[in-house]
């Protein structure tokens, strides 16, 4: 048996490999999306607001 050089560079054997790492890529990413939904952030309950006086308004023509 002699030894052969493969010349040709991967072929459709390396495009499955690297659709498999998008793939796995996306699924990573889904997954990540789906557990911080999941997470319950807090939030504040009280509704903040200030009231600005009109004395600070300055009219612009």
């Amino acid at each position: 048996m002699q030894f052969q050089k493969k010349t040709r560079a991967g072929g459709l054997g390396g495009l499955v490999k690297i659709l498999i790492r998008v793939l796995f890529i996306f699924i990573v990413l889904f997954l990540i999306i789906v557990v911080i939904d999941k997470i319950n952030f807090p939030y504040p309950n009280k509704k903040i607001e200030k009231i600005i006086p009109n004395e600070n308004f300055k009219v612009v023509k």
